[in-house]
């Protein structure tokens, strides 16, 4: 019902703790529920630590499995785990904060929120404060020198940073909380660690990009020191995938406080940033995964041979011990014991992870851009640095993506902004990334169980793509997408994504992406009048299929498609046949549509296709459209009375407020076509 609006995006919080093997446990195994959760929970009051660090790692693998969660909620977990956040054993510290992040990962909003409630903020200050504080410590007592090392503290860290982060993303009170006790400048010391821990400072990087989104009470504490930790991570010259993704982090995290940057830097920041952002979506994910996933064959297989030499090895080893009679044995236990620790690791999994961060890297970057896309158009004073010389030659030689005439233009936030998209082909990168993903990855993802989860990060790097397409397209005029044949190629790029395969797509988060894009791309063209290149038959395919969809915004979208192309095909000759099969599709869709939200974009659509033009005129008499509409107009009006209140937003209202009053206008301006001779 209108012109559809960009939205902004969410990033997903983190994921649980991983086991110490590196594998996550099973979903919903009723055998691994079994051990009563009051018997562990009693484990954690126990005077050795050992014990209570079992209890936490037993706690923290069940955990991972939602049919579990009620049982240990109801016997206070949270008030039970706290206070071992603060334990005196550094290894019970770390596996409960496993425990609490687990809990906070896989429990959803409502459990994050019941955690804040149950006070978990004040023992996790504490620990992030403490491990702060640690981390510049020179000097460890003898006793504890074993255990509170310095890496010790930054797992503790680390798991303490990802529990923050999923809180926050889930409460305004916990984010609250951050600002009251200043935890700002605990979490930026982690960051300081970048350079030889990687893995703490991304986690750093997601959390402060989770609290300094539309947080403008945290941003007086972003003085000239603490950017300053930002822009050294930013501009850090490290080339692994991790890196890539630590600086598209810390650049979103910028962006989020670039109310506090000075309007004299923000041009230049603004360029930085879409730097990392061009640098990241620049690498083919798909040949990225086959690279990867052939050095992981190649150092497998030279462990392999490494293992089988040095198990001869000890073979005569064995043997001259044997034979040595004034040689003292050494117990094998104790020897396995006290340097094989393989088994308490996580697998070394390196190329996996360095692909992961690339995808991860690839899909917040495409996300943030979505969001700069929703922001209000700054000032021209605010984008002054921004401002090119040969701005108009920048248009020239990049409006196009030689040999294909896919669009290649920048975001309409400003002429300055133009310049910097283009400069870093930010446009062109953005619809590389909607195509399918790479057919040999996906191949070797399949056939890999270790791999095969980054399919679904593949296709989300996509979907994100394809949301950011749609919101250049809603921010963008004609002329600075680059004309009636950029329009016409993007076009019949996006048709080919949706009917190149033998089946029509069924995934809801492809479909809603895809459908959006189409319809931002629709109401560009025909609001300048640009042929479509989508046929009438393609068009009512992908509405039977998207209507039938359980995602209201995906009915949404096809049905106000078909409504933008009937619209067009009004104005022309010969074509009142496929505008009877629109408006029979449509009718139904008002009439038998369970969303009053879809049924008014249907009547909406309705509108636009049959306010003017012979054709029109001539199949809204074959359909019977107006005794139709005139038969259902009370129907609307008792359903918006019934269903209205409590079920729908305030603006949805006001919308379908509107399609009301225009139903009765339309069907007075039809009965005026039926008397005119």
């Amino acid at each position: 019902m209108g012109k559809s609006r960009a939205r902004r995006v969410r990033r997903a919080g983190p994921g649980p703790a991983e086991r110490r093997d590196g594998q996550r446990g099973p979903e919903g195994d009723p055998a691994e529920g079994q051990e009563p959760a009051a018997e562990l929970l009693d484990k954690l009051q126990h005077p050795s630590a050992e014990v209570r660090e079992y209890a936490c790692a037993s706690i923290s693998k069940l955990l991972q499995q939602k049919h579990v969660i009620p049982a240990f909620l109801q016997r206070d977990v949270v008030r039970c785990l706290g206070p071992l956040l603060m334990d005196h054993s550094l290894a019970v510290r770390e596996t409960a904060a496993g425990a609490l992040r687990n809990l906070s990962a896989c429990g959803g909003f409502e459990v994050c929120d019941d955690m804040v409630t149950d006070d978990i903020m004040t023992p996790l200050v504490a620990l992030l404060k403490e491990c702060s504080t640690g981390l510049d410590a020179n000097q460890l007592s003898p006793k504890k020198s074993r255990e509170m090392s310095k890496n010790y503290i930054e797992d503790i860290a680390n798991e303490a940073i990802n529990l923050l982060w999923n809180i926050c993303e889930c409460s305004n009170t916990a984010v609250y909380i951050f600002n009251k006790e200043g935890c700002l400048e605990a979490v930026l010391h982690y960051m300081k660690k970048f350079s030889t821990n990687v893995d703490l400072a991304i986690s750093v990087a997601n959390c402060l990009q989770a609290v300094t989104e539309d947080n403008p009470d945290l941003l007086s504490s972003f003085n000239a020191s603490a950017q300053q930790v930002l822009e050294t991570v930013m501009m850090c010259p490290e080339s692994t995938m991790k890196h890539i993704l630590l600086r598209t982090l810390i650049a979103g995290t910028i962006w989020n406080i670039k109310d506090t940057i000075p309007p004299g830097s923000l041009g230049s920041m603004v360029n930085a940033i879409l730097k990392i952002f061009s640098e990241s979506l620049a690498i083919d994910a798909g040949e990225t995964i086959i690279r990867m996933n052939e050095a992981e064959k190649n150092r497998l297989e030279l462990a392999a041979e490494a293992e089988t030499e040095e198990n001869m090895s000890d073979v005569v080893d064995n043997c001259v011990l044997s034979e040595d009679d004034n040689m003292e044995e050494i117990p094998k236990g104790k020897l396995r014991r006290e340097n094989d620790v393989s088994d308490l690791l996580p697998s070394d999994k390196w190329e996996l992870k360095e692909v992961t961060a690339l995808l991860t890297a690839q899909q917040t970057a495409l996300e943030i851009i979505v969001n700069m896309c929703c922001s209000e158009d700054p000032s021209d004073d605010e984008w002054e640095e921004l401002s090119s010389s040969d701005e108009s030659d920048l248009f020239m030689e990049n409006s196009y993506d030689e040999g294909s005439g896919l669009l290649m233009t920048p975001l309409c936030l400003s002429d300055e902004v133009h310049s910097a998209f283009l400069n870093n082909l930010i446009p062109k990168k953005i619809l590389e990334k909607t195509a399918f993903p790479n057919s040999v990855a996906l191949d070797i993802c399949m056939h890999n169980r270790s791999w095969k989860p980054l399919i679904k990060k593949l296709n989300a790097v996509q979907c994100r793509a394809l949301t950011c397409l749609h919101s250049i397209l809603l921010v963008s005029d004609v002329d600075s997408l680059g004309g009636a044949s950029a329009l016409q190629s993007l076009a019949q790029h996006l048709s080919q994504l949706v009917f190149s395969k033998t089946e029509l797509p069924t995934d809801t988060e492809f479909l809603e992406a895809i459908t959006s894009a189409l319809r931002a791309l629709l109401q560009t063209m025909a609001s300048k009048n640009i042929s479509q290149c989508m046929t009438p038959e393609q068009l009512l395919a992908l509405c039977e299929a998207g209507i039938h969809s359980s995602n209201t915004s995906v009915r949404v979208n096809v049905v106000s498609i078909l409504g933008i192309s009937g619209s067009v095909l009004a104005k022309g000759q010969d074509t009142a046949e496929t505008l009877k099969m629109i408006g029979k599709f449509l009718l139904e869709v008002a009439m038998k549509e369970s969303s009053l939200v879809v049924a008014g974009e249907a009547l909406d659509a309705l509108f636009d296709v049959f306010a003017d033009g012979e054709e029109a005129k001539k199949a809204a008499v074959q359909i019977k459209l107006l005794p139709t509409l005139k038969e259902f107009q009370p129907v609307f009006r008792m359903r918006m009375r019934k269903e209205g209140k409590g079920h729908y937003s305030t603006d949805q209202l006001c919308v379908l407020d509107n399609v009301k009053m225009n139903l009765r206008r339309f069907i007075a301006y039809q009965e005026t076509l039926g008397k005119t001779p």
